[in-house]
């Protein structure tokens, strides 16, 4: 998820230079009933039938596979091979080469990993069943090494990656179906910058064999296998979060021996061939997003069983689609004032995002959606080019979950990373350079918790410092220099809060009081330019408020009285440009999908904005050009 650079991007693709833009799926070897050397592709993003990519070396079935954003590597098979190799680049096609040996000739193994590194796991070379996991760099050829163990032997197990973890599950432990020693429900957690053996993951909730999986950056999806034929639910699972099988849906037709290979850009997972007894051509795709059901995606070129699928995209590897290749815009440029809204409820929660133009009075419109449903007030934030979206309530599960998007290109916001802890009606804001996420809810129960990232690096949030008191469901909002935070509920016996807190953003460290506001409150919303902040709405126990109040940024003090909203509403969403201040939806009590505008350099009432697509309350705002970032 590069920064955007218009300039940068038309001269590389007018040059042709992307040589790892489209997405890729592969399907390779397998047997119809003999064994072949055909590799298969489509591109995940639209439906239709599989094309010609090239040859593996040897005809194989039972093998793992893996992709970069750069190329495909299979390793072992049947005939208990021990050979890896690689495919030709995804952007060309063509056939494999060798890349080296595996520690241990075997088939049924499985194969999980990130954009360096791939790590092929399990397996067996009857009577011995291998608990062996070996590694190598998609960079370098040469035979593999030892990466470490799995909690047991097992054979014909399923893999699936986000960019850090890589979860193996279900097969045998022992034996050829049908005596195998087996399915297994059991479950295994590697760390894949780290070299050592497995942990427990938790268990699916059915036992599995001869089965397989595939994932985003954030969920994994696991096939019935051959235990469980008749076409019953798959199960998914959050790969950040041990033990979190649930069901998930049905394929178009019971089989086994279908192999899939997933996609972070089209958010999709992609199943293809397999046997009921007899083989199949068909391939079937699912949402990871919205789940619960597949469809029919196209053929693959023939009737085939195990032939291994991989991709340049699963687990988030190589980014997404429209930031690889993100084309001018005839209609917006970084910075000019773009308005986004991120989650919510609707009653339901939602993972829409939409989009405003904030310096043009009218409706919001549909922009993509969030990696998962996002309730109960994830903390959004963002600079000139990238938006972000943290924490949030799934229900019933609160997330750690960091979710980025480029503003430029409409599209499905990806996996950025986690916060520390799971958190829930939080706040962010964010200079240029560093987003800054006040954490609200852990665990029911208000915290002071700040945390931050950097917004241009991919990565794990990082602890900050601390509010003044805690708080949740506070307000906040910056300068390119300062953040400031306000209102929210303390718990018992705080209550409701009028506290203003500030931070500098440059620098680590506890926040100072700013002063308080007119009233206090919370579930409140907030905007800025550079020189002044607004808070609007917000409500306590007994009344929603039409307040909005205002503070110069740049001096502590307490906040004066800016003019009114529109109408009363708590639960309100804030963003704002360096001249318009925005307050989108909310509840007084019921939902509203109004949005209200005011001019933040004059005090006076909010005018009529326009609507949202819904009536909806508890998401979040951001925008490219708050605070004086366009500056």
């Amino acid at each position: 998820m590069a920064i955007w650079n218009i300039k940068e991007r038309n001269e590389l693709v007018r040059s042709n230079e992307f040589i790892d833009v489209a997405p890729v799926c592969l399907w390779g070897g397998g047997a119809t009933p003999s064994t072949i050397n055909v590799i298969d592709q489509v591109n995940p993003v639209s439906t239709g039938n599989a094309t010609d990519f090239g040859d593996l070396i040897a005809a194989r079935q039972y093998m793992g596979g893996m992709g970069n954003k750069i190329k495909g590597i299979y390793g072992g098979g049947d005939g208990a091979s021990n050979v890896i190799q690689n495919t030709a680049n995804f952007a060309s096609g063509g056939n494999c080469s060798d890349f080296g040996n595996l520690t241990n000739s075997r088939l049924g193994l499985t194969a999980v990993g990130n954009d360096t590194r791939i790590i092929f796991a399990g397996g067996d070379s009857a009577p011995t069943y291998y608990n062996t996991m070996d590694q190598v760099n998609f960079a370098t050829t040469g035979d593999a090494t030892d990466f470490g163990d799995l909690q047991a032997g097992e054979s014909f197990v399923a893999g699936a990656s986000s960019t850090t973890r890589g979860v193996i599950t279900g097969g045998n432990a022992g034996g050829d179906a049908p005596a195998a020693t087996g399915p297994e429900a059991t479950t295994h957690l590697i760390t894949l910058t780290t070299l050592g053996n497995a942990t427990d993951f938790g268990e699916m909730i059915t036992a599995k064999n001869q089965n397989t999986a595939c994932s985003n950056n954030v969920k994994g999806v696991v096939t019935n296998g051959q235990a469980t034929l008749a076409n019953g639910s798959y199960e998914q699972f959050v790969i950040a979060t041990t033990g979190s099988f649930s069901t998930f849906g049905q394929l178009t037709a019971g089989r086994f021996f279908e192999r899939g290979a997933g996609s972070q850009v089209a958010q999709r997972g992609l199943f293809g061939g397999g046997a009921n007894p007899s083989n199949t051509n068909v391939i079937d795709f699912c949402s990871f997003v919205s789940g619960s059901s597949f469809s029919d995606f196209g053929d693959l070129s023939a009737a085939k069983k195990s032939a291994e699928g991989l991709s340049n995209n699963a687990g988030g590897i190589g980014g997404s689609y429209p930031d690889l290749v993100q084309r001018p815009s005839v209609t917006y440029m970084p910075g000019s004032g773009r308005g986004l809204f991120m989650g919510g409820e609707e009653p339901g929660y939602v993972n829409k995002i939409e989009k405003i133009t904030i310096s043009t009075l009218g409706g919001s419109s549909d922009f993509g959606d969030l990696t998962s449903v996002k309730g109960r007030v994830p903390a959004g934030l963002a600079n000139i080019t990238r938006a972000v979206c943290a924490g949030g309530n799934t229900s019933p599960s609160t997330l750690a979950t960091i979710d980025a998007f480029e503003i430029a290109s409409e599209g499905n916001a990806q996996d950025f990373g986690d916060l520390a802890s799971v958190a829930q009606n939080s706040k962010g804001t964010s200079s240029q350079t560093r987003g800054i996420i006040n954490l609200g809810d852990v665990s029911d129960s208000a915290v002071d918790t700040i945390e931050y990232i950097t917004i241009a690096s991919v990565g794990n949030a990082a602890d900050f410092g601390n509010l003044t008191t805690t708080a949740k469901n506070h307000a906040a909002f910056s300068s390119p220099t300062r953040g400031v935070a306000a209102g929210g509920y303390g718990g018992s016996p705080a209550g409701y809060l009028n506290i203003i807190d500030y931070i500098t953003i440059a620098s680590t460290g506890n926040a100072t009081d700013f002063g308080d506001l007119t009233v206090a409150r919370n579930s409140l919303a907030a905007g800025s330019s550079s020189v002044r902040g607004i808070f609007s709405g917000g409500g306590d126990a007994g009344s929603d408020y039409n307040t909005i109040d205002y503070v110069t940024i740049a001096s502590t003090g307490d906040a004066t009285d800016f003019g009114d909203l529109t109408a009363a509403r708590g639960n309100n969403m804030g963003l704002s440009s360096n001249t318009r201040g925005i307050s989108g939806g909310g509840a007084g009590p019921s939902n509203s999908n109004v949005i209200d505008y005011v001019t933040i350099a004059s005090t006076g009432d909010a005018a009529d904005f326009g609507d949202l697509t819904a009536a909806r309350q508890q998401g979040h705002g951001a925008s490219d050009s708050h605070g004086g970032l366009q500056g």
